[in-house]
């Protein structure tokens, strides 16, 4: 029996190269193949170059003839970029085109609202149009790989890059991350980052050290990834940041283990900018030459804008410390995203560049802009009614057009933008006898108040005060974070004054972040949260408070009451000793009270446990009532549900209601979060109307990993539990009336 089974293993080990030998090959592997087996070493490390444009103009041009170079960014232009894909093409022994990069992350020229704002539109389609429009005028002028999106799921606005992702849940994040990477492709690559774990940075600050427990980076930070992954996403980033104690640049356990391996991608994955060198202050590298043999080790394949391949790899080949495969591995995926994107046969985009702000894109702008609008306050006073109106447009961000466009915006032009106070001037409306215009304030951190006493006589002969307040888009996005969550500047104080007239206050936000606003939402008459809202924010605001759209946005993420809440947010475990009754509060403690005598549970002396508004969030000008849930197995499919539920427009608007299905396990292997989004629909009803929404709810939707410890060593896998659950769905997540349960044999 023995020598039959030796027999059998030197059989199949000859036979195995032969069978694979013999298997067909795809037109795109025999290309690379052939282009590959072409090249040499120094070719194939100059692809894994990506060069921005600070180098000097020759010394690029002259790195690009040598096919030192496999991509450039920051390159905007159809006659730029054919200039310097005319040289890769035409004046390199091998003629492989560059792909030219851009951080093109919520519109190119056409800007669109931050990604934060797009997320709480909660309207996945309209985003993926979106980010289509935005490919095609981003590819118009030479730019073939954007990157975007920002998948990191953001729990802490104190985190600047909050602005630039899809908020705190993970199941909103990978439908957003699917949609945007099917809108950007084919026509321009997209880029997934940063994988991983970025924001769950120490203290919001950029940059910073992460610790993640296995199981909960693959429950809460890895699914955006594979949803991108699964959308077909031809590249992933890098983050910055080291994951428990590992920089992502040289994490061999995220970039060979999960995504080559366990999600078998073909995806390129490129350095962020100077990622691969940044080992070396992080404290794993003693210098450059170690930092690239470890990115090479884990196959970070495209080192951006760090020269640590092009320094070092050679020298790391003839030292056997690098084989030539690795190399060769990295070039195949940078060959394959440009085999992809058809530059080997259409290197050259044409100079007649079409005008950007089609039609088209102005009103996907607009549109979005208006789904993107969050009504937190209504007490009547919107949508602006009545005639002969007199309007006060106050505050720092009525009137200005870069700053609504937010952060990461390069290409953008503000002269383009359209302002809420253009778009009330412009208005032919009758119902206004006049609208007024003082600022009050120059920008957002301003501190002059000299001109308030102005803005409150003209607020006395005002009819309604529409307040723009909020932060500029320098205040959000990478390396912008903040310690203190307030309006910055003297905006709370000119809340103050504008309050203290007694005249109806309708409050717009336009940020980066949720801002801790609760003494400024309990002085406004309304407040509508808008985040930067692009190019059109203008009139979207507009048509939102005058009644020609209806508000439908849903808060992406919790806004805490103070930023000593952070981090807050809405799926947390219940704890052994929730906070149910309402705590003593520090100012109510008696003098001398008992140690005990004011309760053991988990909440803070200063402030309930309660966020100021919770995920999900977001009222409209029409009501909406929810029926029961009801929860009612699929006949023939084990431990299949369908779960269902009437809503019914109780008001006098025609409406789009953001209806959210919600599950709580009770018991199982490990604790599970109090509450998780499993589902979501934007349904349009009627005035006096009712829809009955339904959800398919199969096991697989509520399994969650694992853990199992065996010999020192640990293993995760993904599994449900038998266990009992509640299932609701609500028009937030902090709703959980007439819920229905089922349970998982």
């Amino acid at each position: 029996m023995r020598n039959n089974a030796i027999f059998r293993i030197i059989v199949l080990s000859v036979m195995l190269p032969v069978f694979w030998s013999c298997t067909p090959q795809s037109e795109e592997d025999r290309f690379i193949d052939d282009l590959l087996s072409r090249m040499t070493l120094e070719e194939k490390i100059g692809q894994l170059n990506q060069l921005d444009p600070s180098w000097d103009a020759e010394m690029k041009e002259q790195l690009i003839r040598e096919g030192k170079v496999g991509s450039v960014f920051n390159i905007v232009g159809a006659k730029q970029v054919n200039r310097l894909q005319r040289i890769a093409v035409e004046q390199t022994r091998l003629g492989i085109p560059l792909v030219a990069a851009r951080d093109v992350i919520h519109g190119f020229r056409t800007i669109y609202p931050i990604p934060l704002g797009q997320a709480a539109s909660w309207n996945p389609g309209l985003v993926e149009q979106a980010a289509r429009l935005t490919a095609e005028e981003a590819a118009a002028e030479g730019i073939r790989w954007t990157f975007s999106p920002m998948v990191d799921v953001a729990r802490d606005p104190r985190w600047g890059r909050i602005a630039e992702g899809y908020g705190e849940d993970t199941y909103l994040a990978s439908s957003f991350a699917a949609a945007a990477t099917r809108g950007y492709q084919p026509t321009i690559a997209a880029c997934v980052k940063h994988f991983a774990g970025y924001s769950a940075s120490e203290g919001g600050r950029d940059y910073n050290t992460t610790w993640i427990p296995e199981t909960q980076l693959r429950d809460v930070y890895l699914p955006p990834f594979k949803a991108a992954i699964d959308a077909g996403a031809m590249s992933l980033m890098c983050s910055f940041n080291d994951l428990n104690g590992l920089p992502s640049s040289a994490n061999h356990h995220l970039n060979v283990d999960i995504l080559r391996h366990e999600w078998q991608s073909d995806a390129l994955l490129v350095s962020d900018w100077g990622s691969g060198s940044d080992l070396v202050p992080h404290g794993l590298c003693a210098d450059k030459k170690e930092a690239a043999l470890r990115c090479i080790n884990a196959r970070m394949e495209m080192d951006m804008q760090g020269n640590i391949y092009t320094d070092y790899l050679a020298e790391l080949v003839r030292e056997k410390k690098v084989s030539e495969k690795q190399i060769d591995d990295c070039v195949r995926s940078i060959l394959r995203m440009k085999y992809r994107l058809g530059l080997f046969d259409h290197p050259y985009v044409s100079e007649d560049t079409p005008e950007p702000y089609s039609e088209q894109a102005l009103a996907t702008a607009t549109q979005l802009a208006e789904q993107s609008a969050i009504l937190l306050k209504n007490n009547g006073i919107l949508p602006l009614q009545g005639n002969n109106l007199r309007l006060l447009i106050c505050g720092p961000m009525a009137d200005q057009r870069k700053e609504q466009l937010g952060t990461w915006v390069f290409d953008g032009e503000p002269a383009r933008s359209v302002t809420p106070y253009d778009a009330f001037r412009r208005a032919t409306d009758s119902r206004f006898a006049y609208i007024r215009m003082l600022p009050g304030l120059s920008y957002s951190r301003d501190k002059n108040t000299s001109r308030f006493k102005e803005l409150e006589q003209a607020a006395q002969q005002a009819d309604v005060i529409l307040f723009f307040c909020g932060e500029e888009a320098i205040l959000s996005g990478e390396a912008r974070c903040r310690a203190d969550l307030n309006l910055p500047g003297a905006q709370a104080q000119m809340m103050d004054r504008l309050a203290a007239t007694g005249k109806p206050v309708v409050m717009v936000v336009m940020a980066g972040r949720p801002l801790t606003i609760g003494r400024q939402v309990e002085q406004a008459d309304a407040v509508l949260y808008t985040f930067h809202g692009g190019t059109m924010a203008g009139p979207a605001i507009y048509n939102l408070l005058t009644g020609k759209t209806v508000p439908s946005g849903k808060t992406p993420v919790t806004f805490p009451k103070m930023v000593g809440q952070v981090p807050l947010y809405y799926n947390r475990h219940n704890t052994g000793r929730p906070s149910y009754d309402p705590p003593m509060l520090i100012d109510s403690i008696p003098i001398g009270c008992p140690q005990f005598s004011i309760g053991q549970s988990s909440y803070w002396l200063e402030t309930p446990t309660e966020p100021l508004f919770p995920f999900g969030y977001g009222l409209s000008y029409t009501t909406f009532e929810y029926g029961k849930t009801v929860v009612t197995p699929t006949d023939g499919q084990k431990n299949n549900y369908l779960v269902s539920c009437t809503v019914t427009n109780t008001g006098e608007w025609d409406a789009y209601e953001v209806v959210q299905l919600y599950t709580r396990q009770l018991s199982g292997d490990l604790v599970r979060p109090i509450r998780e989004l499993k589902g979501f629909e934007r349904v349009f009803i009627p005035a006096g109307e009712t829809r009955t929404v339904r959800f398919p709810l199969a096991p697989e939707q509520l399994a969650y990993w694992h853990e199992r410890k065996n010999d020192c060593q640990s293993t995760v896998y993904l599994a449900t539990d038998t266990a009992l659950f509640q299932v609701w769905i609500a028009p937030d997540s902090r709703c959980q009336a007439l819920a229905d349960t089922l349970c998982i044999r």
